[in-house]
């Protein structure tokens, strides 16, 4: 296993080199430009539509259990787990890289979601398949179709093989393992080696919860999602301000920490840039693990919502990012480095997580915090599970060319992943993920690039409309019918779009209330 864990890291090195991060930062601030700072000017808009379904849209659900179904994929371990590894590894500025690849993947998620409703496929009877496949094929045109096909080859091994199995039920029954058996006092002898009856026995459960769920497909999923989200998240961000409320005067020196770190400050003399490449690649890389800005999984969900207008969506899927690593994120990361728990030697995952809420709130009982911190660990990790099957699913629909038996032979196939997950090492769990992250942002980035013109073309048309109809949405013109120009997309449809602005396509966005 060392070897293979090996193999693994000089794999994730090279693909999560310095070209990688500076495809996604880039194509964020290509995007954040092009339209204006949206991210920032548009939230309070983006927060209210969160909320509000749109009435008479064409989808198999609302618009909020799409954004559900979507952060129960991004919302899971990574916010605990993911983030513990990226601060233990690249130190708190790893922190400070995941705030702004954040900050410029909310335009990145706006425009995926925007892209995901205006390309996606809807059959006679209603079922509705998109995201950067259709995307990539009807946007850039079916010579690129190769493309797609990669995105939904390596999006469907990555929820197999990565982000939505191993690394969910990993920390899960690692963080059950830590509350009911820290000692390894009963293990049982499997695959050669000792594990708790209480990995055994939460992968078994876990795996039986997750097929009863999966049977019922996508509505069942989000029905879930829609109950299970919004309660998991108020817990876990109301325990963590109680702590950062406790320590309240450790905040400013955990912030200057973050930022020192960040630009390599505290390094030794001449290992400056070193420290900060570390820092940046692993908060750039578990960044985009929790919150999945640029990894193409969350349009895969967006194109199910109930909408006709892509900018709407847009709107509402670049909320995910926000709460999922400026918020949650965030809360994590803050008790970790005020409390000092990364500087632990020997710890690793959910244990610095768990170590942090332990050491700064040393007036609860550690039993009391483990507990809490074990049920926020099943959640996230159980509803990133579902999400990312959906995901998955959607992705070997189209790389199966609509083959369901396929489809279902993968359900299975995913069920099974959930109950080994626990038997592989930490390590090589997390590293598998990042691979098949990077294989998943590569073909999805260059589709954003290249169609940012498509973006801010809709963006402009929406707000128009939106201005002309004096702010009310109600009253808003419909949405012109341009089907006709992606259903039969030319063969120059690539060399027709821009990467430079053309002044028609200035944006006139008005800061919201």
């Amino acid at each position: 296993m060392e070897a293979f864990d090996n193999i693994l890291a000089v794999i994730d090195d090279f693909i999560w080199g310095v070209p990688l991060m500076v495809l996604i930062l880039f194509g964020g601030l290509l995007l954040s430009c092009r339209l204006k700072g949206l991210q920032i000017t548009q939230l309070p808009r983006a927060l209210r539509y969160m909320t509000t379904n749109e009435k008479g849209g064409k989808g198999e659900v609302s618009s909020f259990a799409a954004l559900c179904t979507a952060l129960s994929a991004t919302i899971g371990t990574g916010n605990i787990v993911g983030v513990a590894t990226a601060i233990v590894a690249g130190g708190p500025g790893a922190l400070f890289w995941m705030w702004l690849a954040a900050l410029f993947g909310m335009a990145t998620k706006y425009s995926e979601g925007l892209l995901a409703i205006k390309y996606r496929s809807i059959r006679k009877d209603g079922h509705v398949l998109g995201g950067p496949f259709y995307y990539i094929e009807r946007g850039m045109g079916p010579r690129w179709k190769w493309l797609a096909k990669l995105f939904a080859f390596f999006g469907l091994c990555a929820g197999l093989m990565g982000i939505g199995t191993i690394t969910q039920v990993n920390s899960i029954t690692g963080a059950i393992t830590n509350f009911f058996d820290p000692e390894q006092a009963a293990t049982v002898s499997l695959f050669g080696m000792e594990y708790s009856w209480a990995i055994v026995i939460s992968s078994l459960v876990l795996a039986l919860l997750v097929g009863l769920v999966l049977v019922g497909g996508l509505r069942r999923i989000a029905s879930v999602s829609e109950k299970v989200i919004p309660t998991m998240v108020i817990i876990y961000v109301a325990f963590s301000v109680f702590l950062i409320g406790c320590n309240i005067t450790a905040l400013p020196a955990a912030l200057v920490t973050i930022v020192q770190s960040a630009f390599g400050l505290q390094a030794a003399a001449g290992g400056m840039l070193g420290a900060i490449i570390i820092a940046m690649q692993k908060g750039i890389a578990r960044g985009i693990f929790s919150n999945e800005a640029g990894l193409g999984s969350a349009p895969i969900a967006a194109a199910a919502a109930r909408t006709n207008e892509p900018v709407r969506q847009g709107l509402i899927s670049m909320t995910g990012t926000f709460l999922d690593t400026i918020i949650v994120c965030s809360m994590t990361g803050l008790a970790i480095v005020m409390s000092g728990a990364y500087l632990t030697p020997g710890l690793e995952g959910a244990g610095v997580t768990i170590a942090a809420f332990q050491t700064g709130l040393p007036f609860v009982h550690s039993q009391v915090v483990s507990f809490i911190m074990m049920l926020c660990l099943a959640l996230f990790g159980f509803t990133t599970i579902l999400g990312w099957d959906y995901y998955g699913e959607r992705c070997l629909e189209y790389f199966s060319n609509g083959s369901m038996k396929a489809v279902r032979v993968y359900r299975w196939l995913y069920i099974a992943a959930v109950f080994i997950g626990p038997y592989l090492t930490v390590s090589a769990v997390w590293t598998i993920a990042d691979i098949f992250n990077a294989c998943m942002a590569i073909p999805n980035m260059i589709a954003l690039i290249v169609l940012s013109g498509v973006v801010v073309r809709e963006t402009k048309s929406y707000f128009s409309r939106l201005r002309a109809a004096n702010g009310v949405e109600a009253n808003m013109a419909p949405r012109p019918d341009d089907t006709a120009d992606w259903k039969t997309p030319r063969e120059d449809t690539l060399s027709r779009v821009s990467l430079v602005d053309d002044p028609e396509m200035e944006l006139d966005l008005e800061p919201t209330a």
